[in-house]
């Protein structure tokens, strides 16, 4: 059990003009109640209650409020936030002693996951409960519940029966062996790569249209051939023509 030493004030008004002087003056109104006596008004140290929320398990830790050297038992119930900037603005504590039994909720951390073969082969860790409510006294209240990742494979369900808890510790919901975490496969969407545009047919038109241009340059050979023939016959006969004249 984690318990926190806190130094308190007692305030003798109520009310949301008091609330707010204490708040201008650096401190935060908080009520006591529980254990069958009167609500005890208070006033706690901002600084020290934030530093307290910004830990783990704040309200699975038992405080020891100090008043007028009396000591005073308490477990954080409820904070009020300012909804603008969510700071606490007021808290509600519990009056507890060693042998209350209550119902608690503790927080789970999740440890060896670098032992982990199925989260060292990509597999995602998927956390289902964070916290765990639990039924238990005072004096047994865990600080943490610790689930081991030690040798699991992708695939595996991490189920309340693999906490370990204390004698005299037990969920809340005990009907069912309900499921913390489970290591899932990766999901990774396979991307297509984009293909690079084919020139076949623009190729094909290129081979086409070189095969147009030797073609016509053919055609442009064969018919110059043709013409030289022709003036060759007919200087032939003009030269016969001379001689016959002759």
């Amino acid at each position: 059990m984690k318990e926190v030493n806190l130094n308190i004030v007692a305030r003798d008004k109520t009310g949301k003009s008091n609330s707010k002087y204490l708040r201008n003056s650096g401190k935060i109104p908080a009520v006591i109640y529980g254990d069958k006596k009167e609500p005890s008004y208070i006033a706690i140290e901002y600084p020290k209650i934030v530093k307290e929320l910004a830990r783990t398990g704040f309200f699975s830790t038992v405080f020891n409020l100090k008043l007028d050297k009396k000591d005073i038992k308490v477990l954080p119930r409820e904070i009020q936030t300012d909804p603008l900037n969510e700071k606490p603005v007021h808290i509600d504590f519990l009056r507890v002693n060693d042998n209350s039994k209550i119902n608690i909720s503790v927080p789970i951390i999740f440890i060896n996951d670098e032992k982990s073969p199925g989260l060292k082969s990509g597999g995602v860790l998927n956390v289902v409960r964070r916290e765990v409510d639990l039924i238990c006294k005072i004096k047994n209240i865990p600080e943490k519940l610790e689930a081991n990742l030690s040798n699991l494979e992708v695939g595996a369900v991490i189920h309340m029966s693999d906490i370990k808890l204390d004698e005299d510790v037990v969920p809340q919901i005990s009907d069912r062996d309900f499921t913390i975490a489970t290591i899932a496969a990766p999901t990774v969407m396979p991307v297509e790569e984009e293909k690079p545009e084919t020139e076949g047919e623009e190729g094909e038109e290129g081979a086409e249209a070189k095969e147009g241009e030797e073609g016509a340059e053919v055609k442009e050979g064969e018919e110059g051939k043709a013409e030289e023939k022709k003036e060759d016959a007919k200087e032939t006969e003009a030269k016969k023509d001379q001689d016959s004249k002759k």
